[in-house]
């Protein structure tokens, strides 16, 4: 009896390390990109950027992947949505989401733009939200990637800096698709 306590103490004070130690790494996280967001421009506010910050790490992951049912690593999860196993996790999905969580914010100081990369190849075709300053164009603004390292954690890193991928404006994407469409007949 008294061993099946320690062990109880035990596990619940490494649960708590645990989480005090997540809880550490996801501040930390949310500082690193509030600073880069800030340096995004003169005018952005550090208030806004705080706020873009927070959002992008903890919205995905504590609530986008709980409802998505994360469980596995990206591509992994891409298929049990593709087969139906899994209502919602793919790239878009979180790009969809995200957008539509940060546009809740009404920003002043920064703009929210889409991107998509390899559109040429629609299987490992890649969909993500950008920030940069207010009017500022995406390739100075910072990737905001929730998919890529699977389970909600954020990616961040500058456009141009991607070690990954090459962001292409999904409008300008888009258009591409329907020209394409529109040149085979479909």
């Amino acid at each position: 009896r008294t061993s099946s306590r320690m062990r109880a103490a035990v596990c619940s004070a490494v649960s708590l390390a645990s989480a005090e130690a997540s809880s550490r790494a996801t501040r930390s996280l949310i500082d690193a990109l509030t600073a880069a967001i800030a340096t995004l421009g003169p005018e952005v506010s550090p208030e806004e950027a705080a706020r873009v910050a927070r959002i992008s790490v903890e919205y995905p992951l504590f609530t986008l992947a709980p409802a998505y049912q994360i469980t596995d690593p990206p591509l992994i999860h891409n298929i049990k949505v593709n087969t139906g196993r899994r209502p919602r996790g793919l790239c878009r999905h979180w790009a969809d989401d995200m957008e539509a969580r940060l546009k809740q914010e009404n920003l002043t100081t920064l703009s929210l733009h889409r991107a998509i990369a390899n559109h040429d190849n629609h299987r490992i075709e890649h969909s993500t939200v950008i920030v940069s300053a207010l009017g500022a164009p995406m390739e100075q603004g910072i990737v905001l990637d929730p998919w890529r390292q699977g389970g909600g954690e954020l990616f961040w890193t500058p456009v141009l800096g991607d070690p990954k991928y090459k962001w292409v404006r999904r409008q300008e994407v888009f258009a591409y698709k329907l020209a394409k469409r529109a040149a085979e007949g479909g």
